[in-house]
This record gives structure tokens, C-alpha cells and sequence, in this order.
């Protein structure tokens, strides 16, 4: 397994499980590959059918999934892509994009992290890039 983490966006369906297979060629196991969108509904879906799975309490750690039942649908969202080393800029254009009807794959690396802890998430490749301005 990779120590690198990879984050896809894709539109539908068909995207994510052609990404998928190829993030499992890539020598990523099944294990480790995640989807996520804006509905837990739609995510359950997807993951059903792609062989992806979802972000559950062992990956994103007792205290934020704790957490999470207390906070909205996109804090939660935030919180879930952090925990797996996703940058707080990146986890908030990867939200914006969910509301847009984005799914979100996740090729996770394998290095937990707390959400309190500041993330520099320069072992995770983004695809597409994301070109953006860090908010302040």
C-alpha cells in the first residue's frame, strides 16, 4: 500500500467506478478506497456499487465520529476529510463541490489525524488540481 494519499472528483457514477478500479491497479486495496458525497443516502449508494467504501468510525477515529453527531451535514463532511489528512482549505473546496453534486474517492494513505491538529497535506495528490487561495 501507498503512503500517499490520492483524492478524485468525479460527476456520476460510472466515474468513480472506472476511477476506482483504476486507483486499485494502482496497488491500493479495496480497503482503503472511500467515496463520499453531499447525501449519506446517495454516499451508501455509490458505495454499494463501486466497491468504494465509506468513511466509518475505525478511519476517521472515536472522537470525531462522536463529534460528528453534533455537527451539520458539511462539518461533518469537513471533519471526515480531515481525519484522513485532508487539508482545511482542500476539505472546504472538496465540500463546495459536493454541493454541487460531486463525488469525492479517496485513496487514503493510511495516516490518521486528529481535526484539532493542523494538516499540511503535501503527501495527498488531488485530482483534478485544485488551484486556490488559501483562506484566511
Amino acid at each position: 500500500m501507498s503512503e500517499h494519499t490520492k483524492v478524485h472528483t468525479v460527476n456520476n457514477i460510472l466515474e468513480a467506478r472506472n476511477t476506482i478500479r483504476e486507483i486499485e491497479h494502482d496497488g491500493y486495496s479495496k480497503e482503503n478506497i472511500f467515496v463520499l458525497t453531499q447525501n449519506k443516502k446517495r454516499t451508501e449508494h455509490i458505495s454499494k456499487h463501486t466497491d468504494g467504501n465509506e468513511i466509518g468510525v475505525a478511519d476517521e477515529g472515536i472522537i470525531t465520529a462522536i463529534a460528528n453527531l453534533f455537527r451539520s451535514e458539511g462539518d461533518e463532511l469537513r471533519a471526515k476529510l480531515r481525519s484522513m489528512g485532508v487539508s482545511r482549505p482542500h476539505a472546504e473546496q472538496l465540500e463546495r463541490a459536493m454541493d454541487k453534486g460531486k463525488i469525492v474517492i479517496l485513496a487514503w494513505g493510511g495516516t490518521s489525524y486528529d481535526d484539532d491538529n493542523d494538516i499540511d497535506d503535501q503527501n495527498i495528490t488531488y485530482y483534478p488540481p485544485y488551484n486556490f487561495m488559501p483562506l484566511v
